[in-house]
């Protein structure tokens, strides 16, 4: 996950050690499965690729693995105008694409338990309609 994270941000493991004051070979061997890193080790990972961390117990009830994602959600994520609208935010907001993207998901599937169903594509159009209108707007005011 980390070397996943790091790649798909264009870093090298040694911007990357600087910005998170730890060094390449201690980046490395995480990379590669090895070590035992802090959570203060982790934030400052997590902080330098511009994500955050999030820790949490979760009982085996609890641990419900990934949400489900509806086929209407996974074809809007995959299409054309939302890999465009998702790397314009990420540009205009300086964060990643890929993160920007999972929040997005995130958001889609949390208005489907809102609504009590799954929502249309028509819906989830609106919603990236609505984000381009809040984007145009924080613009205006800078």
């Amino acid at each position: 996950m980390l070397r996943a994270r790091r790649q798909e941000a264009g870093r090298t493991i040694a911007s990357v050690a600087v910005d998170a004051g730890l060094s390449v070979p201690y980046i490395a061997n995480l990379e590669n499965g090895r070590g035992n890193p802090t959570l203060s080790a982790l934030q400052q990972l997590a902080a330098a690729l511009g994500t955050r961390l999030e820790v949490g117990l979760l009982s085996d009830e609890e641990d419900k693995g990934e949400p489900e994602v509806p086929d209407a959600v996974r074809r809007l994520m995959e299409s054309p105008r939302t890999l465009a609208v998702t790397h314009l935010l990420a540009r205009r907001s300086r964060r990643h694409a890929s993160l920007v993207t999972e929040r997005l998901q995130e958001a889609l599937l949390a208005l489907g338990t809102v609504v009590g169903g799954e929502l249309g594509e028509r819906d989830l159009d609106r919603v990236l309609d609505v984000l381009l209108l809040s984007q145009a707007e924080l613009d205006d005011e800078r």
